[in-house]
C-alpha cells in the first residue's frame, strides 16, 4: 500500500504542493528557472522565523544546564556509589529548574515532518494524482528532485548536479565546525553525558545533515543548508544575550 495515497498525508501533502508552487510561480519574474528553490528557501526561513521562540528557550536551557553543572558535580560525588539514587536526584534538579538535559532535540524534532514533505515534493512524480510539476525545475542547471547518492549510483551523471551538491555539503561541513568548536557542550564530571564516547558521538551528530543531505533530493539539502546556517547565526545571536557562566 502506497502511504501517499492515504486520504490525511494525500491532502497535507498536495497542499504543500500547490502552496509551494504558488509561490514559485510568484517568484519565477524574479529567478526564472530557480523559482522553485527560490521557494524552498523562502519556505525555510519563514519556518525558522516562526521557531525563534522554541530557539530562545533553547538558549535559557542551555544557560541553565550550565549553572547546574555545580550541583551536578556535587550530586555524583554524593551518590557516587548508588547510581539509581544520582539518576534520580539528577532528573529532580532538572524538574525543579523546569529543564531538561535532552530540550535540544525539539527544534530537530519540529523540523522532521517538514524535511519529509519536501523529500516527498521532490520524489514523487504526481502528487494526489496529477503530475508534478515541481520535477521541472532546476538550480544552477541541477535537478531539484535529483539526489546526489541516486546520481552516483543510478546516474545519468550531472556535472551542474554534482556542483551543486559539493557546495551545500561544503557549506553544511563548514557551519557544522565552526558550531563543534565554538558550543562545545559544559562537561560534567563522571556523567554518562559527559564521557569521551558520548563528547565524540555529540560532536559526531553536527555532520549530521551533510551525511543526510547526499541521500535526499536536492530540495531538501538545500532545506537542510539554509537551516544549519540559519541556525548558527541564531545561536551566536542568543549566547551573547544569554551567555553561559563562567566557571570560578
Amino acid at each position: 500500500m502506497d502511504i501517499y495515497t492515504f486520504p490525511p498525508i494525500a491532502a497535507i501533502l498536495d497542499a504543500a504542493y500547490g502552496a509551494l508552487t504558488t509561490l514559485s510561480t510568484a517568484l519565477e519574474p524574479l529567478a526564472g528557472s530557480a523559482a522553485a528553490a527560490a521557494a524552498v528557501i523562502l519556505v525555510t526561513l519563514l519556518i525558522r522565523a516562526i521557531l525563534i521562540p522554541v530557539g530562545v528557550s533553547q538558549a535559557k536551557a542551555e544557560q541553565t544546564r550550565a549553572r547546574l553543572a555545580p550541583r551536578l558535580r556535587e550530586l555524583q560525588k554524593r551518590h557516587k556509589k548508588n547510581p539509581e539514587r544520582l539518576q534520580r536526584e539528577t532528573m529532580q534538579l532538572y524538574k525543579d529548574e523546569n529543564t531538561s538535559p535532552f530540550a535540544g532535540c525539539l527544534p530537530v524534532l519540529l523540523q522532521a515532518p517538514v524535511v519529509g514533505i519536501l523529500y516527498s515534493l521532490f520524489l514523487r512524480t504526481d502528487i494526489a494524482g496529477h503530475a508534478n510539476e515541481l520535477l521541472t525545475h532546476d538550480l544552477f542547471g541541477a535537478s531539484l528532485g535529483t539526489s546526489l547518492a541516486s546520481m552516483l549510483t543510478a546516474g545519468p551523471f550531472s556535472p551542474a548536479t554534482l556542483l551543486v551538491y559539493l557546495v551545500l555539503i561544503a557549506i553544511m561541513i563548514g557551519v557544522a565546525e565552526v558550531t563543534r568548536c565554538v558550543f562545545r557542550p559544559v562537561p560534567v564530571e563522571d556523567s554518562p553525558l559527559s564521557s569521551p564516547g558520548m563528547l565524540r558521538a555529540m560532536s559526531a551528530l553536527h555532520y549530521l545533515s551533510a551525511v543526510f543531505a547526499v541521500f535526499v533530493p536536492l530540495a531538501a539539502s538545500l532545506y537542510l543548508t539554509v537551516t544549519v546556517t540559519w541556525t548558527l547565526i541564531q545561536r551566536v545571536i542568543l549566547r551573547r544575550r544569554h551567555p553561559l557562566p563562567v566557571a570560578a
